[in-house]
């Protein structure tokens, strides 16, 4: 069994009484949907302010375009809000990402916007696990870490980004920037309400599928249109006969028709498809392209492909094996039990990983219910994850590696 030193028993001390409850409940009251501008503004001047606190440069990064297409098939650019990024001692011989994200899925005008307790310990609120009270816990232990002896041979970059919940398509570029040449990075997503952690993740990509037909009167020549709408009827069938247990298929929404009477001259197929694999995302890829263009073959349509893959798949690979390794051995030298299971789900763990960086993405509080109006926060666990975490941090700086 680990035994701490006292040095590491005063940074942990410290980790734990770092006034996060109070920082969660302030952040939460603020609406921060991915949409809603206004609020995102307003959590990124308090997260500013907050982590000012720590030495080196805090900055608000502007956000990349992000392109989307709306249902009548026009290519529109949605606005996103700024990214906060800290950057401290760059020059330092270990160097560590820590990445969260202020938006939440509530936008500014769902009903789920106040604070409650459910029990004692129990908060329920917007983004109180998900992931304003990941972020508190970043803060804590790096406020620690910077009163420990070990703080001077460790540097760090922040990112706190706005559109995570949407597929951090405006923060992408932005955190591959940052991941390259890290030690290991640290991502805040909650833990399971019994503390345990994701592992292997899938990949996603969201694609939008635009079918031009030909239109034609229904009654008196409608063998002269190209009905769209069945094209696309047709081509959510076959991709979903593509499912199989390296790759889940969602075709999720067909955009399109009009009156009764004229046959539709266009469609927008909508699908989402989670590749557990690097060889199973190139092969849907290819797959979904094959099948586009047996639906121009059969149904004399014309088709155009947006979207992609935004998150690579999160393979365990040794390096990440080793860190996961290390958070566990932290994990019981506190006296707590931390084990790991692969998910469905995806975060920005997987954008960091494609980039080579080993990375624990659930180094959050636990909580549960996320993405419901049932989220909730067990307030207990500020305290515990800031202590793993600032204990991982001591390690990596002491050691110099995972």
């Amino acid at each position: 069994m680990t035994i701490l030193k006292p040095s590491e028993t005063a940074t942990l001390e410290r980790a734990a009484d770092a006034p996060m409850l109070a920082q969660v409940e302030r952040w939460a009251a603020v609406n921060s949907g991915t949409g809603n501008l206004a609020g995102l503004k307003t959590v990124a001047g308090l997260l500013a302010d907050a982590f000012s606190a720590l030495p080196g440069t805090v900055r608000l990064v502007a956000p990349d375009p992000v392109e989307s297409i709306d249902a009548a098939g026009r290519v529109q650019t949605i606005e996103r809000g700024a990214h906060l990024h800290l950057r401290v001692r760059p020059e330092a011989p270990v160097q560590l990402l820590l990445t969260g994200h202020m938006d939440t899925v509530f936008a500014a005008d769902h009903p789920f916007q106040s604070l409650k307790w459910l029990e004692p310990g129990v908060l329920n609120g917007p983004g109180t696990a998900d992931m304003k009270g990941g972020i508190a816990v970043i803060l804590a232990a790096l406020s620690a870490l910077e009163a420990s002896p070990l703080a001077e041979r460790v540097g760090y970059d922040v990112m706190i980004n706005s559109d995570e919940e949407t597929g951090s398509h405006a923060s992408a570029a932005l955190i591959a920037e940052l991941a390259r040449g890290k030690t290991a990075a640290l991502t805040y997503e909650p833990a399971l309400p019994d503390g345990t952690l994701a592992g292997a993740r899938p990949g996603s990509g969201n694609f939008s599928v635009l079918i031009h037909g030909r239109s034609a009167h229904a009654g008196r020549n409608p063998e002269d249109g190209r009905n769209a709408l069945v094209a696309a009827a047709d081509l959510a069938l076959r991709l979903n006969a593509l499912k199989s247990p390296d790759l889940k298929v969602n075709p999720a929404k067909i955009d399109g028709g009009g009156p009764n009477n004229v046959v539709p001259d266009q469609a927008i197929l909508r699908v989402n498809m989670r590749p557990m694999t690097p060889d199973a995302m190139a092969a849907a890829e290819a797959a979904l392209r094959d099948a586009i263009a047996a639906i121009q073959r059969d149904h004399d349509v014309h088709c155009h492909l947006y979207g992609g893959f935004n998150r690579p798949p999160k393979p365990l690979d040794a390096a990440a094996t080793r860190l996961f390794e290390l958070v566990r051995d932290c994990g019981a030298a506190l006296g707590l039990s931390i084990g790991w299971n692969a998910t469905g789900g995806v975060c920005d763990g997987n954008n960091i990983a494609a980039c080579g960086i080993p990375v624990v993405d659930t180094m959050g509080p636990r909580g549960g219910a996320i993405h419901s109006s049932d989220e909730f926060l067990i307030v207990d666990s500020l305290a515990e994850r800031a202590q793993l975490s600032a204990l991982t941090l001591m390690k990596i700086a002491e050691r110099g590696t995972v």
